[in-house]
C-alpha cells in the first residue's frame, strides 16, 4: 500500500525548486561565458574589450550560482535560502556592471550588446529570486 500523496503545493514548490536549479546552472554558464569573452577571447562573433574587474564579479557570480543549485538539485535544507543568496548576489554583480557600463567611456551607448546582457540577465534573476521569495513566505 502506497503512502500518503503529497500535496500539490509540495509537488509543485518541488518542480520549482528543482527548475530553479537548472536554471542558476544555465545562468552561471553564462556568467563564465561573459568572463571568458572580457578576458579577450573571440567566440564565433562575440567579442568584448578586456576588463579584468568584470572577469572577477561574473567569475564570482557563476561560482555562487553553481552553489546555489547544487543546493536546489540535491534537495538541501539550505535550498531556498541559497537561492535567495545566490540570485541577490548575482543580481548585484550584474548592478554593478550596468553601474559600470553607464559611467564608462561613451556610456550606456558604448556597447550594445554590455547592455542587452546585462538587463537580460537582470530581469531573469529578479525573476527568480522573486520566485524564491514567493516560496520562502508559503513554505
Amino acid at each position: 500500500m502506497a503512502g500518503p500523496r503529497p500535496s500539490a503545493n509540495v509537488v509543485s514548490m518541488h518542480a520549482l525548486r528543482k527548475a530553479l536549479g537548472w536554471l542558476s546552472v544555465t545562468y552561471a554558464a553564462v556568467f563564465f561565458t561573459a568572463a571568458l569573452l572580457h578576458t579577450g577571447t573571440t567566440l564565433g562573433p562575440l567579442r568584448q574589450p578586456v576588463i579584468a574587474p568584470a572577469v572577477i564579479v561574473e567569475t564570482l557570480c557563476g561560482a555562487a550560482l553553481l552553489a546555489g543549485a547544487y543546493g536546489a538539485l540535491a534537495a538541501t535544507t539550505w535550498a531556498w535560502d541559497g537561492l535567495i543568496y545566490t540570485h541577490a548576489g548575482a543580481l548585484a554583480g550584474v548592478l554593478m556592471g550596468i553601474m559600470a557600463v553607464g559611467l564608462g567611456p561613451g556610456g550606456a551607448a558604448a556597447n550594445p550588446l554590455l547592455i542587452w546582457y546585462h538587463g537580460t540577465i537582470a530581469a531573469f534573476l529578479t525573476a527568480g529570486l522573486g520566485a524564491a521569495f514567493y516560496v520562502s513566505r508559503v513554505r
